[in-house]
């Protein structure tokens, strides 16, 4: 009996994939899906088109792997030991993702969504549910803390998380200087008060300000 046959080539490189799905995102935000190609995918990055089919067999599933690969780096989970706290920084993390360079490109994926279905639902998957998911634990957390009650529907808590941000941010025309870092953490702020109300949070006098 032979012993198992070893690997053909070389495993993958994590890092050059990341390379060559940012790359893939840089050209998307310039050029819009239409114009988007794996030769100037493959020039942003330095590579042959083949090194890029070798990987992903058309550049849906490339620019599908690249949304993915971004949205998952949007949502990271902080336990600050409140409800309050753990809004916060989920709403500062929300308006950091949809301002400056990572808005642009998130707006131009939404916008492309909407032509390819297995694009919006890598998003969905990528980036509204794992907010979902988080905004439901800090929920479960302030309850076993007995912050708040039991919450009905707090699958839709997530959403009343990233609706407010995306009308103000994507849907509401604003001057550059209020895109910038600070105003997104100003207007995340001032976001709070309402969600907590919808959590059901009784504040004690005014939510307080962390700069």
């Amino acid at each position: 009996m032979t012993g198992p046959q070893p690997r053909r080539g070389r495993p993958r490189d994590a890092s050059r994939d990341r390379a060559l799905l940012d790359a893939t995102l840089a050209v998307l935000t310039e050029s819009g899906y239409g114009a988007l190609t794996t030769a100037a995918v493959a020039a942003r990055a330095g590579v042959s088109t083949a090194t890029l089919y070798r990987r992903w067999p058309s550049k849906e599933v490339m620019v599908v792997d690249a949304a993915a690969a971004y949205a998952k780096g949007l949502t990271a989970q902080t336990d600050t030991g409140t409800l309050e706290g753990d809004l916060r920084a989920l709403l500062r993390d929300k308006a950091a993702s949809l301002t400056g360079n990572e808005g642009g490109v998130l707006r131009t994926l939404i916008g492309e969504a909407a032509y390819s279905p297995s694009l919006a639902e890598a998003l969905a998957n990528a980036f509204m549910v794992p907010v979902r998911q988080r905004v439901e634990e800090m929920a479960q957390r302030a309850v076993d803390r007995g912050e708040i009650p039991p919450v009905e529907h707090a699958d839709l808590l997530g959403d009343m998380v990233i609706g407010p941000m995306m009308s103000r941010f994507f849907l509401t025309p604003l001057p550059p200087s209020q895109v910038d870092a600070a105003t997104a953490a100003e207007t995340a702020d001032r976001i709070l008060p309402f969600l907590l109300r919808a959590f059901g949070h009784e504040s004690h006098g005014t939510v307080t300000s962390e700069k």
